[in-house]
């Protein structure tokens, strides 16, 4: 068995990652395998040159590399420079190795699974670091009307805003907002999506606003994949809602095309991935790997 990918980041022991692209592998009779590479900083530059080795499809990359890895590379994939941000590495028969981001297309297929159409509504992101820059990429040329940003430091939410705006010719109504900001329970209230890109609720007892604020108005996703106190408070006073399960499995679905080139059995992966969160009850577990 050929170890051909894996997921380089820092911490990575929680990932569900290898069981599920494990099961994409075996699926298709490919006798590789997918591997936890745990990277610190300063292992970085000597990791990714690895991948160039002929043995090597490509690897995930999560928190902290998905900007440090991007000058290691030799081009990216526009939406992954758009983004400013790489999830996913593929190494190509000349040796070169290039960036995507299969995180922006994973939270819309992953919206989209439960019949959720980001057109013309109204979404507050909570959080503004790498997976909420993706996030709101996704949802800003999927066409809503409107998206605040919501982050304690209210500085990178404007930056967050001003970034992704100068990725589109459309001019949707953009806001950013402090978590204590007195109008933001006005916005959730007119407000048809909500999403948790912070990772607040890993400990399960954390919210990341007020449980006042939430309705049945709204769909409330968190990108954390399990039930967080955020979902619950939300199920408890009728909203829909998705954990991030879904949204790992559709990148991983769609990073396995890109290694490959093979279509990626995603119920497959998607059974492999619930097992494994299953067995993982208890542990701190996040998405987006």
């Amino acid at each position: 068995m050929i170890v051909s990918v894996g997921l380089i980041g820092d911490p990575v022991a929680h990932s569900i990652s290898p069981v599920m692209q494990n099961a994409a592998f075996a699926q298709h009779g490919l006798a590789e395998s997918y591997a936890l590479w745990p990277t610190p900083a300063t292992k970085l530059p000597r990791r990714i040159a690895a991948l160039r080795e002929s043995s090597m499809r490509g690897a995930n990359v999560t928190i902290p590399h998905k900007t440090a890895v991007i000058p290691l590379l030799d081009d990216l994939d526009p939406t992954a420079a758009a983004v400013g941000a790489v999830n996913t590495i593929v190494r190509t028969t000349e040796g070169h190795l290039h960036g995507l981001n299969t995180d922006v297309r994973g939270f819309m297929r992953a919206l989209r699974s439960i019949g959720f159409d980001a057109t013309q509504r109204a979404v507050v992101l909570l959080g503004a670091g790498g997976a909420a820059r993706a996030v709101g990429y996704g949802l800003l040329h999927a066409g809503v009307e409107s998206l605040t940003v919501v982050n304690r430091t209210i500085e990178r939410a404007e930056s967050l805003l001003a970034d992704l705006l100068a990725t589109t010719e459309r001019d949707p109504q953009l806001l950013a907002l402090s978590p204590d900001d007195s109008r933001l329970a006005d916005v959730v209230a007119s407000a048809d999506l909500l999403i948790n890109a912070t990772s607040v609720g890993l400990d399960g007892v954390s919210l990341p606003l007020s449980p006042a604020l939430l309705g049945p108005h709204l769909l409330v996703v968190d990108l954390i994949y399990r039930t967080t106190p955020l979902l619950r408070a939300a199920e408890s006073c009728g909203a829909v809602t998705q954990d991030g399960l879904e949204m790992l499995v559709q990148q991983g679905a769609l990073a396995f095309e890109a290694w490959t080139g093979l279509p990626a059995p995603v119920e497959t992966m998607r059974a492999a991935a619930w097992r494994a969160l299953q067995a993982h009850q208890g542990e701190d577990e996040a998405s987006p790997r």
